[in-house]
């Protein structure tokens, strides 16, 4: 049906669309979660707190299972490289994920103040922590990941977890913590009512101001950055061969792409004018309209990394022609096409089983209807 060249940028979008519904949608739990210990001032409310939640995050998760399914059925060389180079990373995210299932699970179990606030910062963590570095592993994007193939394409990585945290890549954590934020705050304002509310729209309003600062910042200084480009012919409907290309570092040439097409220019202007906006929806109590906006916010930051970074994927600082892109690191022409039609089979399915959960189990959440459910909630 399909060329393999079409293919490739398909799953480009495809994977990019999965990572954004990952972040409007696991990403506003991570959100709220951020918040809990903070919006909340005693028990009952961050019951409410939690509650709003409750009954989707699990379902959230399928975003975050099946990114990381798709990098690995369409993208294996990315998958391997970055999951063997991000290694302490990831298990750093996968020890802080482990207080979220728990933390929903057991927080009400016992009517202890201190084992409830116990978890509450469990969730807390659980929740930040990610948030912070996944913008942390797509800053050192930006700098280039240091590893190289051989010529059997085994590739060697020589960094470290410590040397991951860098200024540079640190400042884009906190970029996807503040985003987070605001995209969570933006959604508990929608589900909360008075007192919980007004805190909530207090923070969010800062967070969202937060980030558009850091993303600003950001954004100039991945101007200084040296960028990587591509200097041979690319033949696109090639199969995968990491080393068939010769890739130079330039600077400021992460914003080649931006100057070759400027309608580009799109989202990182979204970028900076939707939580602008999401802070004075909120400010006028139009909680859902804020939650689009701060959404839209979310898809212009993520699709003005992934134009920046166009055609790579994941660059290399140790050998720039050991570079992953999207043309050379994919699987094979009918691998990706069968998962084409999976993808077109299941996505819709997730997506209208998530619109009809969230439709089912809209409203506020209160105070008495958290005393009149005392023994079924959270």
């Amino acid at each position: 049906m399909f060329d393999y060249e079409t293919l490739k940028i398909i799953w480009w979008l495809l994977v990019g669309a999965l990572l954004i519904g990952f972040a409007i949608m696991d990403g506003h739990d991570m959100g709220v979660c951020s918040l809990l210990p903070f919006v909340g001032k005693d028990d009952e409310e961050r019951r409410v707190i939690v509650n709003t939640i409750g009954p989707h995050w699990e379902g959230n998760q399928v975003w975050f299972i099946t990114a990381g399914g798709a990098i690995f059925a369409a993208w294996p060389l990315v998958y391997a490289t970055a999951f063997s180079g991000f290694y302490w990373a990831l298990i750093a995210v996968l020890w802080a994920l482990f207080f979220r299932p728990v933390g929903f699970k057991y927080r009400s179990m016992v009517h202890n103040d201190k084992w409830r606030k116990s978890w509450d910062w469990g969730l807390f963590i659980g929740s930040f922590i990610p948030a912070v570095v996944f913008g942390v592993a797509f800053g050192n994007l930006f700098l280039g990941v240091p590893f190289s193939f051989d010529k059997y394409l085994v590739s060697t990585y020589t960094g470290s977890f410590w040397a991951l945290l860098n200024p540079f890549a640190i400042l884009c954590g906190l970029v996807s913590a503040t985003m987070l934020i605001m995209q969570g705050g933006a959604f508990l304002a929608h589900r909360t009512v008075e007192g919980i509310q007004e805190r909530t729209i207090k923070l969010t309003s800062i967070s969202a101001i937060v980030m558009v600062v850091l993303f600003v910042l950001a954004g100039f200084w991945v101007k200084s950055l040296d960028g990587y480009v591509i200097t041979n012919a690319i033949n696109t409907q090639g199969l995968p061969n990491p080393l068939a290309k010769e890739v130079t570092r330039q600077t400021g040439a992460w914003l080649n792409n931006f100057a070759q097409y400027p309608l580009a220019w799109i989202f990182p202007a979204l970028g900076v004018l939707m939580p602008i906006i999401t802070a004075v929806l909120l400010k006028a109590r139009k909680t859902l309209t804020a939650f689009i906006t701060s959404s839209l916010a979310v898809v212009s930051v993520i699709m003005t990394a992934g134009i920046s970074l166009f055609p790579f994927v994941m660059p290399s600082s140790s050998d720039p022609r050991s570079s992953l892109t999207m043309w050379d690191s994919v699987s094979s022409h009918l691998t990706l096409m069968v998962m084409f039609y999976v993808v077109l089979i299941l996505l819709p399915i997730v997506v209208s089983y998530t619109s009809w959960a969230y439709s089912v189990m809209r409203g506020k959440v209160t105070k008495a209807y958290i005393k009149e459910q005392e023994h079924t909630l959270y």
